[in-house]
């Protein structure tokens, strides 16, 4: 069997991506796609391969935190039935949508997630908390809601949502970082697989793609998770928030022929 250049450079940087991102506590979930687009992937190959990559990642970061105890099991499985449905009909519908919708989508989504990861830099770190201890049903419908929103952008563009959902934890409802962090994982787990299962409803996926890059990220994933970091954290995410932007002017680029 030939190995193509295109197949040996999408492992390279999916170990990569995954070795950099898990660093700090993420899967780079928001990068899979783009990266395999801009290496000439078709947009669905390059969605359903992503969503498998994010599930892998989800999967073997959730273990760590789940040894660490740091996932809080009522709010994920809160979010569970909105995020599944919504990633189901992402995934289902994602052929519905053209090339260059999408890659649009992409655009304005890498501008913000760019943004949120650059403004960490400046973000002050919060303290100690305790996650709350009771909600009312406007908050079971809010996070309904959400879930139902961030999966559908997760199936359509298989990307992650972390990057949204531990905002919303932290932010809006109030959980500690780490606890936000690693129920995350186990939430995108649930997204990751329902999108896959939306995805197979409309076309076949790229096997051979899926099992080099998924056994590169697992690689890539665990090595980052056990290395010991001695540079500021905070100016990494900042950098890979300019990574981003520089997807955005190749997408760019891409688009405008």
């Amino acid at each position: 069997m030939v190995i193509s250049s295109t197949l040996i450079a999408a492992v390279i940087f999916a170990f990569m991506i995954a070795f950099i991102f898990s660093m700090f506590g993420q899967g780079g979930g928001s990068v899979y796609s783009p990266l395999l687009l801009l290496l000439g992937f078709t947009a669905l190959i390059s969605t359903s391969t992503s969503l498998v990559l994010n599930l892998i990642t989800s999967l073997a970061a959730g273990y760590i935190f789940y040894r660490r105890k740091m996932i809080d099991y009522k709010i994920s499985l809160l979010f569970a039935p909105g995020i599944s449905l919504g990633a189901f009909a992402g995934g289902a519908l994602s052929k519905s949508f053209n090339t260059t919708f999408l890659l649009w989508l992409f655009v304005a989504f890498l501008l913000v997630v760019g943004a949120r990861m650059i403004y960490s830099y400046w973000e002050k770190e919060k303290g100690a908390e305790e996650p709350p201890r009771t909600m009312s049903f406007g908050w079971y419908v809010l996070i309904a809601l959400v879930g139902l929103g961030v999966g559908f952008l997760a199936g359509l563009l298989g990307v992650g949502g972390g990057i949204l959902i531990v905002p919303f934890m932290v932010y809006v409802l109030k959980y500690p970082t780490k606890i936000a962090a690693g129920s995350s994982h186990l939430i995108i787990s649930f997204s990751a697989l329902s999108g896959i299962l939306g995805h197979l409803t409309s076309h076949r996926f790229d096997l051979p793609l899926i099992l080099a890059t998924g056994i590169a990220v697992l690689i890539g994933g665990n090595i980052g998770a056990r290395v010991s970091m001695k540079i500021n954290t905070k100016m990494i995410k900042a950098g890979l928030g300019l990574i981003m932007w520089a997807f955005v002017v190749q997408l760019l680029f891409k688009l405008l022929g």
